[in-house]
């Protein structure tokens, strides 16, 4: 999940329920000194986690996690390469689907089947055979939109990639440019999916020639151009439509008292891609041991339970349960569009020069 959005919708999640924020810590890597009783966890800046949920963790096995933050995520995982033959770490948290092959290229990861794995669908076990990486959670890039302007207008909202061509929704989109932001990426891959290797560049002149409005990262495009956020709609922002999360709607309800019976914002389900979410022991970890034990914190349930209000993303394991708000007020893709990542890794460049000229020009 896009940092930026991460850290904006879980700084709300922390006012609103009273967790701590998680600040980096640590110089990397366990220290020998305590007697292997200290676990690092390197991640992105959003990482979060309920202080009680970890302070359990810690008291029943024995080891204190020690935090390191390296940016966002494609920044971390960047670092982490760099850094392969000496791990800050040993526990890496955050590589995606969008990046997984070039981690797992660079032999970042040691194999560990860890316990619980058997409670996650096989379909998002995408190391399935070889267990260097586990799933920990998913999120769906999405199209939301503003429910007070399709009202105002008659008209109804869009519900697939489809829709975004046709005229009566031309000049009503923004989105993140693919080659600076994971959102603006993650919807041109899931037009790369729908619309295949020969077919996503004429959909992205159509769509061009429909309005489409390109900004910089989410930052802008959620807070400044979208009419439907709070922060949207003070900055008189006009685009009804944004690239945006399917976990995005809870958060603009998350305070609301009372809160409302429909939220703000809505999302078009036919339009989202699915990005998951792992985490690996390092190779060459100080801390193997601790290591696979907080691989294995990271699937139980109690930290599958915390993670959609501490960083807005969805479980993994099937028996997780959702707080209502998410229930009540996030939406389900029913049928994402997913790409292999081998074939994003291979491709990934050459598709952002594309779209690039295709856009931007």
């Amino acid at each position: 999940m896009n940092t930026t959005l991460r850290r904006a919708l879980g700084a709300a999640a922390a006012a609103a329920l009273g967790l701590p924020v998680l600040a980096a810590c640590g110089s990397g890597g366990s220290d020998e000194a305590d007697g292997g009783k200290t676990v690092t966890l390197v991640s992105h800046d959003s990482f979060q986690v309920s202080d009680s949920v970890l302070k359990e963790f810690e008291q029943q096995s024995g080891y204190t996690v020690k935090v390191l933050k390296s940016g966002d995520a494609g920044a971390a995982v960047n670092q982490a390469i760099l850094s392969v033959k000496h791990p800050q770490g040993d526990v890496f948290f955050g590589v995606d689907n969008t990046l997984l092959s070039r981690a797992l290229g660079k032999d970042l990861f040691a194999p560990y089947e860890a316990k619980g794995l058997d409670r996650v669908p096989k379909e998002l076990q995408l190391d399935a055979d070889r267990h260097r990486v586990t799933p920990i959670d998913t999120g769906d890039i999405c199209v939301n939109y503003d429910r007070a302007y399709f009202a105002d207008h008659k008209l109804a909202p869009p519900q697939s990639f489809d829709d975004l061509v046709k005229p009566e929704y031309k000049n009503l989109l923004v989105t993140e440019n693919s080659a600076t932001s994971s959102p603006g990426l993650a919807f041109q891959l899931g037009t790369v999916a729908k619309y295949g290797d020969s077919g996503w560049q004429d959909y992205w002149k159509k769509l061009k020639a429909n309005g489409v409005e390109v900004v910089d990262g989410w930052e802008q495009a959620y807070n400044q151009r979208f009419s439907g956020s709070a922060a949207g709609r003070k900055a008189k922002g006009d685009k009804p439509l944004v690239v945006s999360y399917a976990s995005s709607p809870p958060a603009e309800v998350l305070d609301a008292k009372p809160q409302p019976k429909e939220g703000p914002t809505g999302v078009a389900t036919g339009t989202c891609f699915r990005q998951i979410e792992f985490a690996g022991l390092l190779s060459g970890a100080k801390n193997t041991e601790g290591g696979k034990a907080l691989i294995d914190f990271l699937l139980s349930k109690k930290f599958q339970d915390d993670m959609p209000l501490s960083m807005f993303v969805n479980p993994v394991v099937r028996d997780a349960t959702l707080p209502e708000v998410f229930t009540k007020y996030g939406a389900k893709a029913e049928h994402p569009e997913v790409l292999a990542p081998e074939k994003i890794a291979a491709n990934r460049e050459q598709w952002v020069k594309e779209w690039s000229s295709i856009v931007l020009k």
